[in-house]
């Protein structure tokens, strides 16, 4: 939650524009909708190549999110008042560890994501109280895996968190159709 409450307090700017633009009070206390976007994607070999003897790969895999939306309620339901103009970009994502692991290394990504994920899921039921512009406001996170690599959301939290609709990486059959064939299948994707 440390880098959830830094990466807010370096968009206070951002909020209080936000909530300006769209016309809302400015002592608006909330709550405050964070929608975040989670990433962990393995980054292949990162080993430096120098010096004599055979180079021993060396795998990383980074975890890192990003803030997408920042939604405050109002009498017509909620409004934006923040929207990352580019979500896939470096430049947003914000990175929270670094493994040097391989991703397919179940065990050591499961011992070091383990508390991530701990602390992910106790902030999904309470809410943060923070600082903005001189006033205390609530938030609230919602998030998203949508930047985990199918693989490796698989090796680490199984088949159906995924939240794909393909039963597999290699065809086109969805979840309910390899539910009613389990026999034909070609590898499309």
């Amino acid at each position: 939650d440390s880098a959830l409450v830094s990466t807010l307090k370096d968009m206070e700017e951002d909020i209080l524009e936000g909530l300006k633009t769209q016309d809302l009070e400015e002592y608006l206390n909330g709550p405050f909708t964070v929608v975040v976007k989670e990433s962990c994607d393995g980054m292949g070999d990162v080993s430096e190549k120098h010096g004599s003897g055979p180079a021993v790969p060396e795998k990383a895999v980074p975890f890192s999110f990003t803030i997408m939306t920042i939604s405050v309620p109002n009498k017509t339901g909620s409004v934006r008042i923040f929207e990352e103009a580019k979500p896939n970009s470096e430049l947003c994502c914000k990175p929270l560890c670094l493994m040097l692991a391989d991703e397919s290394d179940h065990e050591t990504l499961t011992a070091i994501l383990s508390p991530l994920i701990a602390e992910r899921e106790a902030m999904k039921t309470s809410e943060l109280v923070l600082e903005i512009g001189g006033i205390l406001r609530n938030f609230k996170f919602i998030f998203r895996g949508t930047g985990y690599d199918e693989k490796l959301v698989r090796e680490v939290e199984g088949l159906e968190a995924s939240g794909s609709v393909y039963i597999c990486t290699l065809c086109d059959a969805t979840r309910l159709e390899a539910s009613q064939n389990l026999v034909f299948h070609s590898i499309t994707r």
